[in-house]
């Protein structure tokens, strides 16, 4: 292999040893995901360079990349904006429940931009914004993937304590999403040779007759749950505020916790979790598929706010190496 064929996989196992070394030393942190995110994305294309010196292969792979390219330019708009349609019929108009439909109406429009006479500058902007599209895809990309490796390795049982977080009730009833969680937290429970105290978090909201905290009480009681097994913490409005206001009614001693939430709100969590010092980890409880895009979606915009400093940066430097392109190019 010579020096240039040897850059590719050189970089992508750098890339991976950044990444294992800082999952072994904290995996709730955020850069682990794009860490991963850059390994794997380097070995696509020390891969892709290697099968195109073949050349029987090289029409397979230009038929999978045509592919590709009818899907994200044709399928992920229309499937967004039915899913945000769905969203809307089911769950309300809220903004969250808003977001699948708005990328979706949003991306038809870059590409329908990105075929106008547009202009030097009108298409610089087109340009510009395709570059920050693909970067934000590939955050969230990535993200998803670092979730789906965090979820499968934490800690399986063994437990202090299971803190479930709230999610809104149906004026005093638990809706499915939260008995998910519940359910979730029930089997840990269970499972362990000495029951784990249970920590049931969330306030009152607007329309509940009741805190959440109180409706799963009532739930995890009727489940067989021993009233002297749970605690109630009924002020919390946030996920930080539920994890930092149960740290408080957690037994002295108590290290090995879990917060139990739903599958697409694990690892934001645990990075919250991290955030506040608290030597937490988190799990998840399975989610509705149709629910899953929207809440994906408000998910990674509220990491992305987490890190708006980085965040910013990395547009600032987007948009400003567009401009100059423009104006020397």
């Amino acid at each position: 292999m010579n020096v240039t064929g040897a850059v590719l996989p050189g970089a992508a196992g750098v890339a991976f040893v950044v990444f294992a070394v800082r999952l072994a030393r904290e995996p709730r942190r955020l850069g682990n995901a794009v860490w991963l995110g850059v390994a794997l994305l380097l070995i696509a294309l020390w891969l892709l360079r290697a099968a195109l010196h073949l050349e029987w292969l090289t029409p397979v792979l230009v038929g999978l990349l045509a592919v590709v390219a009818v899907l994200v330019a044709l399928v992920l708009p229309a499937a967004l904006i039915v899913n945000g349609v769905r969203m809307w019929r089911r769950e309300g108009r809220s903004a969250g429940n808003l977001l699948s439909l708005g990328l979706g109406a949003g991306l038809v429009t870059l590409e329908a931009l990105a075929f106008a006479p547009l202009g030097r500058w009108g298409s610089a902007l087109v340009a510009i914004a395709v570059v920050l599209g693909g970067y934000f895809g590939f955050l969230f990309l990535s993200l998803l993937v670092y979730s789906v490796v965090y979820s499968r390795i934490g800690r399986r049982g063994g437990f202090d304590a299971i803190i479930v977080l709230g999610c809104g009730l149906d004026g005093e009833r638990v809706p499915p999403l939260l008995a998910g969680r519940l359910e979730r937290a029930i089997r840990l429970h269970d499972r362990e040779p000495e029951p784990p105290l249970l920590v049931v978090s969330g306030g009152r909201g607007p329309g509940e007759t009741v805190s959440e905290a109180e409706a799963m009480h009532a739930y995890l009681r009727d489940r067989g749950i021993p009233d002297d097994h749970i605690r109630r913490e009924d002020r919390a409005r946030t996920t930080e505020e539920n994890l930092r206001f149960s740290a408080d009614l957690l037994p002295a001693g108590a290290r090995r916790v879990v917060a139990v939430t739903s599958s697409y709100h694990v690892f934001r969590a645990a990075v919250e979790c991290r955030r506040l010092g608290l030597p937490f980890h988190a799990t998840g409880a399975p989610t509705a598929r149709y629910f899953l895009p929207s809440a994906l979606l408000r998910e990674f915009a509220a990491l992305i706010l987490h890190y708006r400093r980085t965040t910013i940066a990395a547009c600032v430097v987007i948009v400003g190496a567009g401009v100059l392109l423009a104006i020397f190019a």
